[in-house]
């Protein structure tokens, strides 16, 4: 990490915490799965990336000769926190129970007005009676 002016020191003290949560994340996904493993492995991602990403950024700034500008640097120090409120959210949208459509009622069976039709019979065993 030097050749891109980063002391190893501060980049395992970044990438670590993400790390290791991905690790215990898959062991109790493992263990106990969740009704949406892919929302919570985007979500365990998408923080792995965050944490890394000034890293490729500054790799990127290096590779194309733009190091000295300071509008990319307020770029990633937007990005990074956007990007970890997504991994977030995901892990948000797993957690949360599914919305359940709304339920409607099967519609009855088609009965002309002498009660003559296609499950006359059913519809009359089905209907509530009238006292």
């Amino acid at each position: 990490m030097e050749f891109i002016g980063v002391p190893w020191f501060v980049a395992v003290r970044q990438l670590a915490p993400p790390l290791f949560l991905l690790a215990v994340g898959g062991a109790l996904m493992a263990w106990r799965p969740p009704r949406r493993r892919g929302l919570v492995w985007a979500a365990l991602a998408t923080n792995l990336v965050a944490a890394a990403l000034p890293y490729g950024w500054i790799g990127l700034q290096i590779l194309t000769d733009q190091a000295e500008r300071t509008v990319f640097g307020l770029v990633m120090t937007l990005l990074q926190p956007g990007v970890v409120v997504v991994a977030w959210l995901l892990l948000l949208a797993a957690v949360l129970p599914r919305p359940e459509a709304p339920t409607t009622p099967a519609p009855a069976a088609t009965v002309d007005a002498l009660g003559v039709g296609p499950g006359t019979e059913a519809v009359r065993r089905a209907a509530p009676r009238k006292t």
